[in-house]
């Protein structure tokens, strides 16, 4: 049976209201795992998907201790920033330096004919850590999509490195490339819908509370429903390592798997929406196992308290 027959087989059955699951019920997420959209993190090394604004020091010095410590060599892309030009100063290489790191470069161009040369990709060949800076993630895939950077991005991975990045370099490693709009970044299906997919079956979005963006998966996922959605607040990080995800930094990661997890005992008393307008929050310390497509309970998380 052809997958988009199961999907519509799936959206029929699921979503019709006297087939909603009680609360606790993830039939969705178990339904669309069966169709084979698991999402898949990368087999080796690790990515660092920060969602925008990146202020704490703790998140710049997991990107160095994942690239190999203070002498790796880090690689900073700029690109989807826009500006004219980039010398070493930009801010991220300047932090990452400040922060112990003595091998870091920046690295950038929009045109991808040069991003295709061997001059270009060289500093790649030895890099173990790379940073995508923030701007528009379109301007990434216009540069480096199909050349032999992008192969070289994907070596730093393979070889154990660490693929990092802040706001629309957070979004660029997912398969769907949320926001990927030349005109207009309030478009989240736009003229640019692939990523690098260093993160499979995902679409990334960032700067979801602060700016309130944590409905705007949907307009993706009823496209798309078979994928996962993740939303990243700023400041605030995903660290992945294989399938399993663990947030990091000052705030909260949003889910969108058509399922429902809390702290909180659940109930019939909870009145929650249909599977597809669902998403719960994880905060630091919480860990999520992308192929199970479900939060991973400790004993930490076991419990809500008697706090109201």
């Amino acid at each position: 049976m052809r997958l988009s027959t199961i999907l519509t087989t799936l959206t029929a059955v699921l979503f019709t209201p006297s087939a909603l699951p009680h609360p606790t019920s993830s039939s969705l997420s178990t339904a669309l795992q069966n169709a084979s959209n698991t999402t898949i993190g990368p087999e080796n090394g690790h990515l660092v998907i920060v969602g925008g604004n990146l202020q704490n020091p703790l998140i710049y010095q997991k990107i160095i201790t994942l690239a190999g410590g203070p002498n790796a060599s880090i690689i900073v892309i700029p690109t989807a920033g826009g500006d004219p030009t980039y010398d070493q100063s930009f801010p991220a290489a300047a932090t990452l330096r400040s922060l112990g790191a003595t091998n870091v470069t920046v690295l950038h161009t929009y045109d991808p004919s040069v991003a295709d040369t061997d001059e270009f990709v060289a500093p790649l060949l030895s890099a173990s850590g790379i940073f995508f800076g923030g701007g528009r993630q379109w301007r990434l895939v216009d540069a480096y999509a199909g050349t032999k950077a992008e192969a070289a991005f994907q070596s730093v991975l393979d070889r154990g490195g660490v693929l990092s990045g802040s706001s629309a370099g957070a979004s660029i490693m997912g398969s769907f490339l949320a926001r990927g709009d030349t005109a207009n970044n309030q478009i989240m299906v736009g003229d640019h819908t692939v990523g690098f997919g260093y993160l499979k079956n995902a679409a990334i979005d960032q700067h979801v509370l602060v700016r309130n963006r944590h409905f705007d998966l949907f307009d993706i996922l009823k496209v798309e429903p078979g994928l996962l959605g993740i939303g990243i607040d700023e400041d605030t990080a995903l660290v992945v390592a294989g399938n399993d995800a663990e947030v990091i930094g000052s705030t909260y990661a949003l889910f969108y798997d058509g399922g429902f997890w809390s702290r909180e005992e659940l109930s019939e008393l909870k009145n929650l929406p249909p599977p597809e307008a669902r998403f719960y929050f994880l905060k630091a310390g919480d860990r999520y196992d992308l192929g199970q497509r479900k939060v991973v309970v400790s004993a930490t998380l076991s419990g809500g308290g008697d706090e109201f």
